[in-house]
């Protein structure tokens, strides 16, 4: 490991390096330009202290196996976007708070104040400057415990790949093997030029504006994150889950139609936050289901992919459709959304990917999905068979994770939640101010759980207290 050091108060800053440098330039994907030099961030909160110098040691070594994270983004002659693997380091700040560790949880999550546990950089920044792709803050409370503040640039991996550095961070700190990943970029162009037909075929969930629609976006993005735009959280119980379930398949009794528990729980989300929109009856209501494609992307796309592999789909209906539909029948419209998701159209998406940036064109592409979610679309990730609750670093699983509020309104995501609760889901939306302040009637509660019985829901927990009354 290399690692130096600055220190100021009650901080310390390192820049850890994996001590090894290839020089290798690898060009970033259509996927991975798509979506932008934005960063993700994640915080991992535990009991027990974290020892900080074992964790950058562990960390210089794992980088050895990750050397596009301790690389640099650099502009391509051609307008792409490819990572320098110079070992510029991965930032390392370990600070020391005043206050003990909260008892944070679904009932009190950690969402305001988080981003002081996060070491930000600026995603307008990162491209040819010396800006680290991944950040670490590690705070250590009063009393005991630790917070693991972390940020991954977007452009170099999803949330599946986020995670499976994370899994080998845990694996090589505790001195056990890991599967190596392959950062083959040129895997994805491969995808897109084995496609048949018309290139423009696979813009379907993709949209191409211009400069002004464009910039109109990145304002509403703005005025979101300035607090327009908040977000609240609740846990569906396992118990509650099933019940849901049954009530789909049930639903759907002689069909022989089948629907998963995530089905049922992305269509009462689905219903209930189209009932909080109350639009009129012949709007369009969109569902944004974001989806890893490297399951059905067949041989092309290696299981170990590292870098971004995500696509959507958006079934839809109209508002009062999806306020008549019972569960089951929309959890199948849910479930048939998934099914669109085939070899041959990831294949046709990439080609038109591909085509876009050969042409100059691609800065003006947009997910439509994206585009839409101020009006028509509703997004949900699903990251409940994420391992959230598996980065142990020896001193034991973290007890709580959150992340920072997402600016774009109506965005979901469905979160795992710890061992003890059996397979229960937390639920993270965002929402807009005037319909955060409308949950604050308790019947909302009820709507959201009213498959919990008696005594076992979860409340709605806002996550500042101007949403309050």
């Amino acid at each position: 490991m290399t690692a130096s050091a600055t220190e100021s108060g009650a901080k310390r800053t390192f820049t850890v390096r994996a001590g090894e440098a290839s020089g290798d330039r690898i060009r970033l994907s259509v996927y991975d330009m798509l979506i932008g030099p934005v960063y993700t961030p994640r915080a991992f909160f535990y009991r027990e202290t974290l020892d900080g110098e074992a964790l950058r040691a562990s960390l210089a070594r794992t980088l050895r196996t990750f050397p596009i994270l301790s690389g640099r983004m650099k502009r391509d002659p051609d307008g792409g976007l490819s990572v320098l693997c110079d070992d510029g380091g991965v930032r390392f700040v370990e600070a020391y708070a005043s206050e003990p560790m909260p008892d944070y949880g679904p009932r009190h999550t950690a969402k305001k104040g988080l981003e002081r546990h996060l070491s930000h950089a600026m995603p307008f920044w990162v491209v040819d400057r010396d800006t680290p792709l991944f950040t670490v803050k590690l705070t250590h409370m009063k009393g005991g415990g630790s917070i693991l503040g972390l940020t991954m640039n977007h452009a170099v991996a999803d949330g599946s790949s986020y995670m499976s550095f994370l899994e080998s961070w845990v694996r090589e700190h505790r001195g056990l093997g890991y599967p190596k990943p392959s950062h083959d970029r040129s895997v994805i162009d491969a995808l897109g030029a084995s496609a048949t037909g018309d290139t423009r075929m696979g813009g379907a969930h993709l949209t191409i504006i211009g400069r002004g629609e464009k910039s109109a976006f990145i304002g509403r993005a703005l005025m979101g994150s300035l607090g327009n735009v908040t977000t609240v959280t609740t846990r569906f119980t396992a118990a509650e889950l099933a019940t849901m379930k049954d009530t789909a398949m049930a639903d759907l009794a002689g069909t022989e139609r089948w629907v998963s528990t995530n089905d049922a729980l992305t269509a009462h989300l689905w219903k209930v936050l189209g009932e909080l929109r109350d639009r009129p009856d012949a709007s369009e209501e969109r569902l944004g289901l974001i989806a890893d494609f490297r399951s059905f992307a067949g041989d092309a796309i290696p299981d170990d992919y590292w870098g971004n592999a995500v696509t959507n789909t958006r079934p839809g209906m109209t508002a009062a459709e999806l306020r008549a539909r019972p569960l089951g029948e929309v959890a199948a419209a849910v479930r048939a959304g998934h099914a669109e998701n085939t070899e041959e159209r990831i294949r046709e998406e990439t080609a038109f990917l591909c085509a876009e940036r050969d042409a100059g064109r691609f800065k003006r592409v947009m997910n439509t999905m994206g585009l839409d979610a101020f009006d028509s679309t509703i997004a949900i990730n699903n990251w409940s068979k994420l391992p959230f609750y598996r980065i142990d670093f020896g001193q034991g699983a973290p007890f709580w994770y959150d992340f920072t509020s997402i600016p774009i309104p109506w965005t979901v995501h469905i979160a795992p939640t710890p061992a003890d609760q059996n397979g229960a889901r937390d639920v993270h939306m965002a929402l807009p101010r005037a319909q955060v302040r409308a949950l604050q009637e308790p019947s909302w509660t009820s709507r959201f759980h009213r498959y919990a019985e008696s005594g076992e829901t979860f409340p709605l927990t806002f996550m500042d207290a101007k949403a309050k009354r």
